[in-house]
C-alpha cells in the first residue's frame, strides 16, 4: 500500500471559475433561468451541465481558445510537483468533464495526474458527456460519485487528502482522511459536522502540509 495522495476537485478549486459559468456568460445567456432552477434543487446537476455544454455552438479551436482563457490557482502547478517529489500521487475528481481538465493541465505543463471525471468530447460545435449507468463510480446526479473514487483510492493509500469547494465534495469529504475546505465547502462541512481545514487557496494548504511535515 502506498503512503499517501492527494486528491483535489477542479471547477473553484483548482480552476477560479467554473467552466459551466464562463459558457453562461459568453454563449448562453438564457441559461441563467435553468441556473436558478438547478440552484433552487428542481434539476439535477448532470441535467443542467448536459444542457448547458450543448449550448456553445462554436468550432473546437474557439471552444479550446475559451479553455484556456481559465485562470487557475498559481499555485497549483508548483503545489503538484511538490506532491510528486514527496512520495504523493495527485489525482483530480471533477463532476464536470475531462474534456476540458485535460485542455488545462496540458497549458500548464501539469504531468502524471489522472483525472476522475465524466468522459467529455467534441462534436457538432459542442462538448457532449459520455454517461454509463454501469460505471462503478456512476452517480445518477451528478454523473460521478466521489465519494466511490476516494472509497477505491483508500484501498491503495494509507492517507487521502482532499480539496473541494462545492457541495458535490461533501461525499467525497465524508470518506476521505484530510480535508481541505474553500468557500461553499466550509459551511456545508461544518453543517454535516465533517472535520475540514479552513484555506483559502493552495497556497494554504501547502503552508498546513509543510508545517505538518509531509511537504518540505
Amino acid at each position: 500500500m502506498k503512503k499517501w495522495a492527494f486528491v483535489s476537485d477542479f471547477d473553484g478549486t483548482i480552476s477560479k471559475k467554473d467552466f459551466y459559468h464562463l459558457v453562461l456568460e459568453k454563449y448562453f445567456n438564457e441559461g441563467k433561468a435553468l441556473f436558478k432552477q438547478w440552484k433552487a434543487g428542481d434539476m439535477k446537476d448532470i441535467d443542467f451541465l448536459r444542457t448547458v455544454f450543448t449550448s456553445i455552438h462554436q468550432d473546437e479551436t474557439q471552444i479550446i481558445e475559451d479553455i484556456h482563457s481559465i485562470e487557475i490557482d498559481d499555485h497549483v502547478p508548483s503545489f503538484i510537483r511538490k506532491v510528486q517529489a514527496h512520495g504523493g500521487d495527485f489525482y483530480i475528481l471533477s463532476a464536470g468533464t475531462d474534456y476540458y481538465i485535460k485542455h488545462i493541465l496540458k497549458q500548464h505543463g501539469i504531468e502524471d495526474v489522472r483525472v476522475y471525471s465524466n468522459e467529455g468530447y467534441y462534436k457538432e460545435k459542442n462538448v457532449h458527456m459520455n454517461i454509463d449507468p454501469e460505471h462503478p463510480h456512476y452517480s445518477n446526479r451528478y454523473g460521478i460519485d466521489k465519494s466511490k473514487v476516494i472509497i477505491e483510492l483508500k484501498e491503495q493509500y494509507k492517507t487521502i487528502y482532499f480539496a473541494g469547494d462545492s457541495e458535490p465534495d461533501r461525499h467525497a469529504a465524508k470518506v476521505a482522511d484530510v480535508n481541505f475546505a474553500i468557500k461553499a465547502l466550509q459551511k456545508i462541512l461544518e453543517e454535516s459536522r465533517t472535520p475540514f481545514i479552513d484555506v483559502n487557496d493552495f497556497h494554504d494548504i501547502d503552508h498546513y502540509m509543510t508545517g505538518q511535515g509531509i511537504l518540505t
